[in-house]
């Protein structure tokens, strides 16, 4: 208890340096307000153990939301005031670092994303159940970020319009064979084979994911153009007249960033074009990202790392991959982001009938709104980048 009394006090000298933004605390009946302006958010403690949590930082917080210890009318706003106050946190990471990091590199050597881990931590979020996934996501079952054009559009249109702009950016035409790496559910590969004509091999490493790509395509009568195959990147063969990855990088790994490239210089046709659409963290941050696993890292994306523009940039090195656009869509997952949180706390009923208990609801919950919020911050971006093969001499 007095270890409680003491780091309530060290947060509350935290609280009391916000900069940017409002935070309300409500606790046994008291009420005290930090800081002014937007956004403005509300915490109610459940639970004094979430003080000590705070000690993991970032980390602590999700933890102790998902163990039920704080609510609050909105999520998103309080991870949006902590990430416009976190000048206090990284300077204790700094301080932290000298501790810390023999035992992070120890475990990201025992962590590396070989072809089994990889399988291994993409069944951990994939294959949850594609029901799970159809109740949050609209017809197109895209799980990546969708493109707004206008403030009334549906995230369906939105989703196609995305789908539309890769193909604009590729100038995919109906003789085209486009390799896709990353299947999803299939939404790319129908789209581009049903609009455009286009022939289309799409490869997963996700037997669930496999499965209904495979049903969904076979439904739409598309089984001539598009084929749907169980296997990793490091294993593909053929050349091709494009490439399209949405947002499929972040699983790679920082150790195989160049193997991932290598793999798909080798796939692409001299001239041919490829379209990378891909979460990234600003490059000052991508070291700590890397050396500590995030809360998302640990419960949601085992395995994943978000790289920066530059790291891809240095991972291209040793193919002739030229980066010739670079588009931050990271406005449009924000409302993303918000259209799927709002689906599925809206189908709650329909999740628990899917053997979802209330724990995995809360995670999931916060899970959307830390992403949105890292989105509407800055903390993180979605860049769609357009690559070309040159013709020139292999480097």
């Amino acid at each position: 208890m007095k270890f409680q009394t003491v780091a309530r006090g060290l947060a509350c000298a935290l609280l009391e340096r916000i900069e940017s933004g409002q935070l309300t605390l409500v606790e046994n009946g008291n009420r005290r307000v930090f800081g002014s302006g937007s956004p403005q958010a509300t915490v109610v403690v459940r639970d004094p153990r979430v003080w000590t949590a705070l000690r993991k930082g970032g980390k602590g917080l999700a933890e102790s939301y998902v163990d039920g210890w704080w609510d609050s009318p909105d999520v998103t706003a309080v991870i949006e005031v902590a990430a416009r106050n976190l000048h206090g946190i990284d300077e204790l990471r700094r301080r932290l670092t000298p501790v810390r990091e023999p035992w992070q590199r120890g475990r990201a050597f025992l962590q590396r994303n070989t072809p089994l881990r990889s399988r291994d931590d993409i069944a951990a979020h994939y294959d949850l159940g594609n029901d799970l996934f159809e109740l949050m996501l609209d017809d197109t079952m895209m799980y990546s970020a969708a493109i707004f054009d206008r403030r009334d559009q549906p995230l369906e249109a939105a989703s196609r319009a995305k789908l539309d702009r890769i193909c604009d950016k590729l100038d995919l035409q109906p003789s085209d064979h486009v390799l896709e790496i990353g299947t999803g559910w299939g939404g790319f590969a129908l789209y581009a084979a049903g609009e455009l004509g286009c022939r289309v091999t799409t490869i997963t490493i996700s037997r669930e994911q496999h499965a209904l790509a495979t049903e969904r395509v076979r439904d739409a009568g598309l089984d001539d153009l598009v084929t749907v195959e169980l296997r990793d990147y490091r294993d593909v063969s053929g050349e091709y007249d494009a490439i399209v990855s949405i947002e499929m990088l972040e699983a790679v790994g920082a150790e195989y960033h160049a193997a991932y490239f290598a793999a798909c210089d080798r796939a692409l046709k001299p001239g041919g074009r490829f379209s990378l659409q891909v979460i990234t963290f600003p490059d000052a941050a991508y070291e700590a990202q890397r050396r500590g696993a995030n809360w998302i890292q640990t419960y949601i994306f085992p395995g994943g790392l978000c790289p920066s523009l530059a790291v891809i940039e240095r991972s291209l090195h040793g193919t002739r991959l030229l980066i010739r656009e670079v588009h931050d869509i990271a406005p449009s997952y924000v409302r993303t982001l918000r259209a799927w949180r709002d689906r599925f706390l809206g189908e709650l009923e329909a999740v628990r009938a899917q053997g979802f208990d209330d724990r995995f609801i809360r995670m999931w919950e916060y899970y959307l709104a830390l992403s949105e919020a890292g989105f509407a911050t800055g903390l993180s971006q979605d860049l769609q980048i357009v690559l070309e093969k040159g013709r020139g001499v292999e480097a």
